[in-house]
């Protein structure tokens, strides 16, 4: 994200980050970018950093994203946030008004784009009957034991593995164990991979008026089982235990033995995979509209996938709040963005500029 933007010659870029080493490697791939070395985990210091800035992108890990976010519209300033923290992002929204800012929440790929696509469909249709999304980052070789790799927190990942999930089903919220009702689907080009229940609808269980809605994490077959051993056994647990005279909380101990097995390393190929299906009736015809987005890890920048239609989103959605496309103040999702034809044209013209491409159909189906 931070590249991206330093390539436009409107911004003057600024990544600050508690990693020094991390900040070293960022300057001398990107001298355009200054760094600053921040403990952004202390409020006054996130609001103090952010004061001499016009746009603030949050993409702390998810269980600082929430006090992140709440310090840098204490500052007054507009951000597009991918911490997607678990808390209400509309706990803010009377902050961010009174502030007067523009704060675009859960703005990636998923969260974020199939919520853009969603609130797009659902503005079309005279009434919307389903939302269904299915979504994956994968590597593209499968290696034992675990044929996954993550390009973000660790902690964060396993947050799909224990945090319930909430879908609608006939107009009702639904609450289940992740990981659960299991299905199998084909996709080109990648072969057949197991879907399972996530807390990916976040805002659309309640921004989006539809009886039935649901979002699902794709991996390689094999996953589910994987991962649910080493939840059920305790690995993913948050209390302490004492081993040895030293309390430790497993999913510490859990993160710091999976990080190095899930990096994805420099000139590693890596697949993002979604298919959003929305159908409901227009002009009195049942219709289906399906986005299929697939993407490949980029050789020439050298920029996984996963970073690519994650970051570029946030980047591009900043784009549009700087050119004055979007400026509605308070929480913003981004199904609300979706709604605006001309919003989501520009998202998806600055997406395909970078090579990450929505294939778009629409099927009038029987009755």
């Amino acid at each position: 994200m931070a590249a991206d933007l330093a390539a436009d010659a409107r911004f003057e870029v600024c990544a600050v980050d508690v990693n020094a080493g991390v900040l070293r490697d960022l300057a001398a791939a990107h001298p355009a970018i200054t760094t600053l070395e921040r403990d952004l985990s202390d409020p006054a210091v996130v609001q103090e950093t952010v004061a001499d800035h016009d746009l603030v992108i949050n993409a702390v890990p998810g269980f600082m994203g929430y006090r992140t976010m709440e310090a840098i519209l204490r500052a007054g300033k507009n951000v597009v946030d991918i911490a997607f923290f678990p808390e209400d992002p509309f706990a803010l929204d009377a902050l961010a008004r009174e502030q007067g800012v523009t704060a675009v929440v859960d703005c990636g790929v998923a969260p974020g784009m199939s919520n853009l696509l969603v609130g797009h469909v659902h503005e079309l249709l005279d009434e919307t009957e389903s939302v269904l999304i299915y979504v994956g980052g994968l590597p593209e070789r499968r290696t034992w034991p675990y044929e996954y790799k993550a390009v973000f927190s660790p902690i964060d990942v396993i947050e799909e593995y224990t945090r319930p999930a909430r879908y609608v089903e006939n107009g009702h919220l639904v609450v289940r164990e992740a990981l659960s009702d299991p299905e199998l689907l084909d996709f080109p080009r990648i072969g057949t991979l197991e879907a399972f229940n996530t807390d990916g609808l976040r805002t659309l269980a309640t921004t989006i008026d539809a009886p039935n809605k649901k979002e699902k994490t794709l991996r390689y077959i094999g996953h589910i089982e994987k991962m649910a051993v080493l939840r059920e056994t305790g690995f993913f647990d948050e209390g302490e235990v004492e081993i040895g005279g030293v309390a430790i909380r497993p999913i510490d101990l859990t993160a710091r033995l999976l990080f190095p097995k899930w990096k994805l390393e420099p000139g590693e190929v890596d697949l993002t995979v979604m298919q959003i299906v929305v159908e409901g009736r227009m002009n009195g015809q049942r219709t289906r509209y399906t986005y299929d987005l697939y993407d490949r890890y980029d050789a020439a920048t050298g920029v996984h996938s996963m970073a690519r239609t994650t970051g570029y989103t946030a980047t591009v959605v900043a784009r549009m709040l700087v050119d004055g496309l979007f400026s509605d103040k308070g929480i913003i999702v981004p199904e609300w963005i979706g709604k605006r034809a001309e919003c989501v044209g520009y998202v998806l013209a600055g997406l395909k500029e970078r090579g990450i491409e929505y294939r778009e159909s629409v099927e009038v189906l029987a009755d």
